[in-house]
């Protein structure tokens, strides 16, 4: 049962990493659109593409940390105790960036329509940094139970480039579901202005990965040996002719498979690191029996996690294929044509 847990925690992960992070990088392109006038069309698609899953999407993350303190308390315990300031960061920004995502549609007034939109995409990219700069921090060995808090656990090497991976791959599943956006809701000019970002996205993806070679090998010895060998390594090669296709099918304007290909190829990159760690949940300290809670916990969490499975699974799918199909909401064309709204000189 221990094991059936951890792969659900491993799927649940890998989850939120292409839902939520598709959200955090439209929220770094927001970022990076420009000001009010040159940006103001990339952000009304961005922010009409999110409305109607952005917040299902943070589902997966509350799966996550359920799955982690009810199956794996001394987990739970060491990475919150060994990680609390990076973690506190990370939840600041995930609520920073909800406000600002809620508020600064209504906002008529331009000067906090700024400062909310500055919440929203300031924090699409602390968020996704922290997170990853834990994962480093995890993957390294640098979290044991009764590690204390340090900067030392998640300010190095694996730490920071796991972080800059994360903000990179969002930022490449956020351009690839926009320049599909585009094209689904007639803002035929914005299709090559994301396109072309999916496409420096994915070469940041690349480069950093480049980079994390030698970092991993030589600190993070034990999840690099999973990683170069193995399942692990399958997946990786998996991963790599998956963003390689979501590069060609972008570059040949493929709107549809491009999304399930870009998905794929962050899945299976967190699957070959849930490979990667067997039989460790905190290399190499803490194997997943040893973090199990006690058997009767675990098998109520089978059970409660087959009922989510069977009641939330398919609504969740229904959602996300409704606002694919582009049921859920429409981009007028006053919003494609960025119309003025009452107080933008304000």
């Amino acid at each position: 049962m221990a094991d059936f847990i951890a792969w659900v925690l491993v799927i649940a992960i890998a989850a939120y990493a292409c839902a939520g992070g598709t959200d955090y990088g439209a929220g770094l392109w927001d970022l990076l659109a420009g000001g009010a006038e040159r940006g103001k069309r990339p952000r009304r698609l961005i922010d009409h593409a999110m409305a109607p899953v952005w917040e299902a999407n943070n589902v997966w993350l509350i799966f996550v940390l359920v799955i982690m303190w009810t199956g794996f308390p001394t987990m739970f315990q060491a990475v919150f105790s060994a990680m609390w300031l990076p973690l506190a960061l990370a939840a600041a920004g995930l609520v920073l960036r909800g406000a600002g995502f809620a508020l600064r549609k209504p906002t008529r007034r331009l000067a906090q329509r700024r400062i909310y939109g500055a919440m929203f995409a300031v924090s699409s990219l602390v968020t996704p940094f922290f997170l990853g700069a834990v994962l480093g921090g995890i993957a390294s060995g640098r979290v044991k139970v009764g590690t204390t808090a340090s900067a030392h656990a998640w300010a190095n090497g694996t730490s920071v480039l796991t972080g800059l991976l994360a903000i990179a791959a969002t930022a490449f599943l956020g351009a690839v579901f926009l320049f599909s956006d585009a094209r689904r809701f007639g803002a035929h000019d914005l299709v090559d202005y994301f396109r072309l970002r999916a496409l420096i996205a994915f070469g940041a993806v690349v480069v950093l990965a480049l980079i994390g070679l030698p970092v991993t090998h030589d600190d993070a010895r034990y999840v690099w040996d999973g990683l170069t060998g193995g399942w692990g390594l399958l997946l990786i090669i998996l991963a790599a002719v998956c963003g390689l296709a979501t590069v060609l099918l972008v570059l040949r304007r493929s709107y549809g498979w491009s999304r399930y290909t870009s998905v794929a190829s962050v899945a299976l990159v967190v699957g070959a690191w849930g490979f990667a760690q067997r039989p460790y949940l905190l290399p190499t300290s803490l194997t997943v029996a040893e973090a199990a809670g006690a058997a009767h916990t675990l098998r109520w969490l089978v059970i409660v996690t087959g009922i989510a499975i069977v009641l939330v699974g398919p609504a969740l799918v229904l959602l996300y294929r409704l606002d694919t199909l582009g049921e859920l909401e429409e981009l007028t064309a006053a919003d494609t044509g960025a119309a003025r709204t009452p107080g933008d000189n304000l």
